[in-house]
């Protein structure tokens, strides 16, 4: 072989080496991107659940919440009623005290 064949060869090696090069970089650029876009969208994805997660949880608290407060209000309701049927048994017999303690203040006055 000569030595134009020689050169010509190695040109030729170096050409296929820078080609197989090229073609390692543009493969490796090509995954690093399909692995960003796979991380944000796994990344979005999670955090979706999450706010799903967390609405879910609050809307649960939320009803929870709800029922104790009805609970607390028909019990304040119910106490309440009971304090005003005991108070008007209670109004008339002040009613009565009061006049005859007016009445005997004046009877005395007099």
């Amino acid at each position: 072989m000569s030595r134009t064949d020689i050169l010509s060869e190695i040109k030729k090696a170096e050409a296929e080496a820078d080609a197989k090069v090229e073609k390692a970089e543009a493969n490796k650029k090509a995954a690093i991107a399909d692995a960003r876009r796979d991380s944000v969208k796994r990344i979005q994805e999670a955090e979706a659940e999450m706010r799903s997660s967390y609405e879910s949880t609050i809307a649960t608290e939320q009803k929870a919440l709800d029922e104790k407060r009805s609970e607390l209000l028909a019990a304040g309701e119910k106490e309440a009623k009971s304090v005003e049927k005991a108070s008007a048994k209670k109004i008339k017999e002040v009613n009565d005290f009061l006049i005859k303690e007016f009445e005997r203040t004046i009877n005395v006055a007099s």
